[in-house]
């Protein structure tokens, strides 16, 4: 990731909330989605719970009242009567009920797969109520089934034939499966189905209005950071960054910052004023004291100059801007050597004094020739000495003309 590394702060800052904000909304959308679902279910249950029962309640009510009213009017029977009050119920809403039974009369009662394996597992277990999402044809489901159990009211037209009312023997020969029931026996259930399609629809709609609410305040919450973060941390950070380029690229320690704030950028503001305070003195105090040498070097009858190990000139008199026919400004930098016919030689006596510490020429006076910018040879005695910086050894040779061809 050198991309990453290479990126600034406030870009840098950027690309870490995009990524933490991605992250806490994949995180947030997968919480809500599961506790959508768990509610939109448990919503399903409760629905089909209060609606199985009206059914259950509606056919209970309709068994202990009808008397030979069914005789004349079939839509009476209770169980017709509880599927159209069922059909009613559910018209033009999610909800598919209907009543089931292994032993049915109306082949519109005959169970699936699924309800028929509920229903054997009613006869065994007693349960009070199954519900549970599947998966048929490829599509998920929410199923749900009531049990419902004979009583005495049930038996008028499900107990045995010989008591069975004249219409319901005529459409119900004996040995029809539909006889025989006792009380307490499973006789049937209600069975509710929802397309978990349709109730995906729902959580799609409120997991799009959630989303859109938390990246709204996590949107505000990022900004407000982000301003927070560049005003306080980002924004003194980079006027610090801009003042030590100024710095280096001027020489010039008189820049102070203003502090704003007692925590640790304040500090570093702080440290920052401070060290161009003691850098603005020692630089004082430096200059001051090359201002004292170069005075005395003014006054000296010979040319002096100050080089570094490479034979860079850093500090010359005026006998020698005359020496070398160049003027301060652009002997500076230059190499001592290019203008000393016997260059080579300086220049291994200093890389042998470099390695071992002693050399020839170093402490004493040698002849040496110097041929000027403008090509004039000037024989002198140079008195070449070393002193420790800091860093590097500085060379000073003084050189005492002794005549000039």
């Amino acid at each position: 990731m050198s991309w990453f590394a290479n990126l600034k702060i406030t870009p840098k800052f950027i690309v870490i909330l995009c990524v933490l904000f991605v992250a806490l909304m994949g995180v947030n959308a997968v919480d809500d989605y599961l506790r959508q679902e768990s509610l939109i279910v448990k919503d399903a249950t409760d629905n089909a719970r209060i609606l199985a029962r009206q059914i259950v309640e509606t056919r209970e009510y309709m068994s202990s009242v009808v008397r030979g009213e069914p005789e004349a009017n079939y839509n009476l029977v209770p169980q017709v009567v509880a599927t159209q009050v069922a059909k009613r119920i559910t018209t033009g809403s999610k909800y598919y009920v209907r009543q089931v039974s292994l032993r049915y009369r109306n082949p519109a009662n005959r169970p699936d797969a699924y309800e028929t394996a509920m229903l054997q597992r009613f006869g065994r277990e007693k349960a009070a109520e199954q519900w549970e999402v599947v998966t048929i044809d490829g599509k998920r489901v929410f199923r749900y089934l009531l049990p419902m159990t004979a009583d005495a009211s049930c038996l008028g037209c499900h107990g045995r034939y010989e008591e069975a009312p004249a219409f319901v023997q005529a459409r119900f020969p004996k040995g029809h499966p539909s006889y025989d029931y006792q009380i307490g026996q499973l006789i049937g259930a209600v069975s509710v189905s929802i397309p978990m399609a349709d109730l995906y629809r729902q959580i799609g709609i409120n997991l799009k209005l959630d989303l859109a609410i938390v990246s709204g305040v996590v949107l505000l919450i990022l900004a407000a950071m982000s301003f927070m973060v560049h005003r306080s941390i980002i924004k003194p950070v980079r006027s610090v960054a801009t003042s030590i380029g100024n710095v280096a690229a001027t020489g010039n320690f008189s820049e102070r910052l203003r502090r704003s704030s007692n925590d640790e950028v304040g500090e570093l503001v702080g440290a920052f004023n401070e060290l161009m305070e003691e850098l603005d003195r020692t630089t004082r105090q430096r200059q001051e004291s090359e201002d004292r040498y170069r005075n005395v070097l003014e006054m000296a009858q010979s040319a002096i100059v100050t080089f570094l190990a490479d034979g860079k000139l850093i500090i010359t008199n005026r006998k020698a801007e005359d020496l070398f026919g160049l003027p301060k400004g652009e002997l500076l930098g230059v190499s001592i050597y290019t203008f000393m016919e016997e260059g080579d030689a300086v220049k291994g006596a200093i890389e042998t004094y470099l390695r071992e510490g002693a050399a020839a020429m170093i402490g004493e006076t040698t002849p040496q020739r110097i041929r000027s910018i403008r090509g004039n040879v000037t024989t002198v005695e140079m008195a070449l000495s070393v002193s420790r910086s800091d860093h590097n050894p500085l060379f000073t040779a003084i050189l005492r003309e002794n005549g000039r061809s």
